[in-house]
């Protein structure tokens, strides 16, 4: 079995939440919007699915809506809250290292006729809330803020920047999607109106997701032919999904102390891996080293092709990448890296190493090894000799 340390890119599905969705496609398989029994089961279970989203989140279930994933959330938060606000004004903020979901969304807006600033980061990566406070006009209606960054791990001040724009009358939308599986969420004290989640990023399936949607902010639907999910999302609910997706939710979020234990665990085996690499001449750490998600190893690598690292290393038996998996096949370096002021060439040497529940100590420790001896044969002497003569 290889060493899988690619879980910010998938999960695997927790059997708990396989058990519990797989009534929903067999026996139980009516359509919630029909008034038999059949769909009434079927509604039942989407709104206790909802339910129990929505006190995790410290929502109402009215405030959720079911999607296909993290992509469709960040569509509909973004497009929908932005085209809503329209007459008011069509003015967009966020960041240079957000997802590609919310980035081509505002890429999308902008040919559209709205105009986006992207604030900088600095080189952690990290968003100042003032530059959000000085990017807000009087024409702006949406900010969106990633809140734990898919590629380098670093954790934004999201509560902090919430705050901002409550005073200044602006919705808030981050995405969460890589967050959830480890940082609380709880929607009234990070201060967002929008937040989007994947089922796949936190153990559950993929091909569902949720947007929370504070009670009184408008979103114009982007799929039309329905009524479903209070008019805001059209199509027949995925109701096995939304039940495997409450569930997996919950397995995270239920026990806050095993959560935080599970945190504490994994950031373990991050810093054992960080600690390994560091040693190595020509490898930095990218990211906040500091606030960062708790399983996410960033590193930039010089004298090697992070993609050239990545097969040689699942030649050997380890599965990693270089960053978001949405840019898999991209031959240009990481928008993210570039952001944080990273050199094009530098940033082509990225390695990403993210940590999942069943990871071991022993797998750490081997895959670490493995990386060294990879990385050794693609450089050959160069780096060391060259650390050596500067020595």
């Amino acid at each position: 079995m290889p060493i899988y340390l690619d879980h910010a890119a998938t999960t695997p599905t927790d059997p708990r939440v396989v058990d519990a969705m797989l009534p929903y496609l067999t026996e139980h398989f009516g359509n919630p919007s029909s008034i038999h029994a059949s769909g009434r089961r079927a509604r039942q279970a989407l709104d206790e699915a909802r339910e129990t989203v929505a006190r995790i989140l410290g929502a109402q279930p009215r405030e959720v809506v079911f999607t296909s994933g993290g992509s469709e959330a960040d569509n509909l938060a973004i497009k929908g809250a932005a085209w809503a606000a329209s007459a008011r004004g069509r003015h967009i903020v966020t960041s240079g290292v957000e997802h590609k979901a919310v980035l081509h969304t505002c890429q999308v807006l902008e040919r559209q006729g709205f105009e986006v600033t992207y604030v900088g980061v600095d080189r952690l990566g990290r968003v100042d809330p003032e530059a959000v406070r000085a990017a807000i006009t009087e024409r702006t209606t949406v900010v969106s803020i990633v809140y734990g960054q898919n590629e380098v791990g670093t954790l934004q001040p999201i509560a902090d920047i919430g705050g901002i724009c409550r005073e200044r009358g602006v919705l808030f939308h981050t995405d969460a999607v890589q967050a959830a599986v480890s940082q609380p969420l709880d929607v009234d004290r990070l201060g967002v109106d929008l937040l989007s989640l994947s089922g796949h990023k936190l153990y559950g399936p993929k091909g569902i997701g949720a947007l929370f949607v504070r009670r009184g902010t408008s979103l114009l639907p982007q799929l039309q032919g329905g009524a479903q999910e209070r008019q805001r999302r059209a199509g027949t609910e995925n109701v096995a999904g939304a039940v495997a997706f409450a569930v997996a939710l919950s397995l995270v979020h239920d026990d806050v102390a095993a959560r935080d234990r599970q945190n504490g665990r994994e950031a373990d085996l991050r810093d054992g891996l960080i600690d390994r690499l560091l040693t190595l001449p020509g490898v930095a750490l990218s990211g906040d080293p500091d606030r960062r998600l708790p399983n996410n190893a960033s590193f930039l690598i010089d004298g090697v092709d992070g993609a050239d690292l990545v097969a040689a290393l699942d030649l050997a038996g380890v599965e990693t990448s270089t960053g978001s998996a949405c840019a898999s096949g991209s031959t240009d370096p990481s928008h993210v890296l570039l952001a944080m002021g990273v050199g094009p060439d530098r940033a082509r040497g990225a390695l990403r190493l993210t940590i999942g529940r069943d990871t071991t100590d022993g797998e750490v420790k081997a895959a670490g090894e493995i990386i060294v001896d990879c990385l050794a044969r693609l450089r050959g002497d160069r780096i060391a000799l060259q650390a050596t003569a500067s020595a």
